[in-house]
């Protein structure tokens, strides 16, 4: 039996811990492992290496991906899917593991339709695919976050500033919603609500007046006013995704204009999804890597590995196909209840 495995999309804390466990549990096994260098591109232009546990065992601990990931999607290209097919079969892959978020995972759906044995495992620091109840990446992501807001707090205290900061999360507000309320954030603004400036300047304009000396302003890069989409929609990717960010910057100059409050914003970005997993995000890679390889051997394909009560399962890769997990009510109050 020979697998190949590839990382899709953004990178994010894990990846090599889900990689680690794929070529380990395989080796158990008696399989090979085949590494597709970035992405779904790896199989346009056939770009591979052999993966043994000398090349993958002290990888658990280290941030991005050997493998290297791009956001090629195949179905964007002539004859990009047969292409990927075609090749699969010249390398002599038996199975394919794709470890992504919400694009690379359409695109392993859409070729197992097509007749591609795949098995999926779901990665995001955004916390938005559907059918499983956390990925891995997203709790390192909350982490980092925090620990930058912390440190961001204390600045905004020292001058007196109101302190905007903007983190990833595109369309879903999981980062800035735990983040914000872990961080005893004063104002958590969330993609899935829409919102006034006016409204937030004046919150702000009134936590000053009753003395307090600082505020920080958790923003998605995702939000929007209302009224008003989000993103430079100028400026899509081979999905026809618009490119997100701005939001904080935007809100700092209003806020400012409006209230008179010295402001300035952050943008966390990159940083946030770079460097070692933490624990918790190392163990649940290297349990849905084991579990891949698994349901390999037991001859399922077309479905994603996944968390459910703690406990790992399969659903089909059809049932996440053009849905979004967005924050939900609980956690909307939640950060609502907190922003004081």
């Amino acid at each position: 039996m020979k697998i190949g495995i590839l990382n899709g999309g953004g990178d994010c804390a894990g990846l090599n811990a889900v990689t680690r466990a794929v070529v380990r549990k395989s080796e158990q096994l008696g399989y090979e492992v085949i590494g597709i260098k970035h992405g779904w591109a790896g199989l346009l232009d056939i770009s591979t290496k052999p993966l043994r546990w000398s090349d993958v065992s002290e990888i658990i601990k280290v941030g991005g991906t050997i493998l290297h990931t791009t956001r090629t999607n195949p179905f964007s290209r002539k004859d990009g899917a047969e292409t990927v097919l075609a090749n699969a079969k010249e390398i002599g892959l038996d199975a394919i593991i794709a470890v992504g978020g919400e694009d690379t995972l359409s695109v392993a759906a859409k070729l197992a339709q097509m007749g591609l044995r795949v098995v999926a495992v779901p990665k995001t620091i955004d916390n938005d695919i559907v059918s499983t109840d956390v990925t891995f990446g997203f709790d390192t992501a909350v982490n980092v976050t925090v620990d930058a807001i912390d440190r961001i707090q204390t600045t905004g205290e020292s001058h007196d500033r109101v302190m905007v900061v903007e983190v990833m999360g595109r369309h879903a507000g999981w980062i800035a919603a735990y983040a914000g309320v872990a961080s005893g954030a004063n104002l958590i603004l969330l993609p899935e609500v829409p919102f006034d400036l006016q409204e937030v300047s004046d919150f702000l304009k009134r936590r000053h007046e009753s003395g307090a000396t600082a505020s920080v302003v958790v923003v998605g890069e995702g939000c929007s006013l209302k009224g008003s989409p989000a993103g430079d929609s100028t400026k899509i990717d081979e999905f026809g995704h618009a490119r997100l960010g701005g939001i904080g910057e935007l809100l700092a100059k209003e806020i400012e204009r409006r209230t008179g409050i010295e402001t300035r914003a952050v943008v966390l970005g990159h940083v946030v999804r770079g460097g070692a997993p933490f624990a918790y995000d190392r163990i649940l890679a290297t349990r849905l890597g084991v579990a891949a390889v698994q349901a390999v051997k037991d001859g399922e394909f077309g479905v994603m590995v996944c968390l459910r009560n703690n406990a790992l399962t399969r659903v089909p890769l059809s049932e996440i196909l053009g849905k979004m997990n967005g924050v939900d009510k609980e956690t909307i109050t939640l950060a609502k209840d907190f922003s004081i």
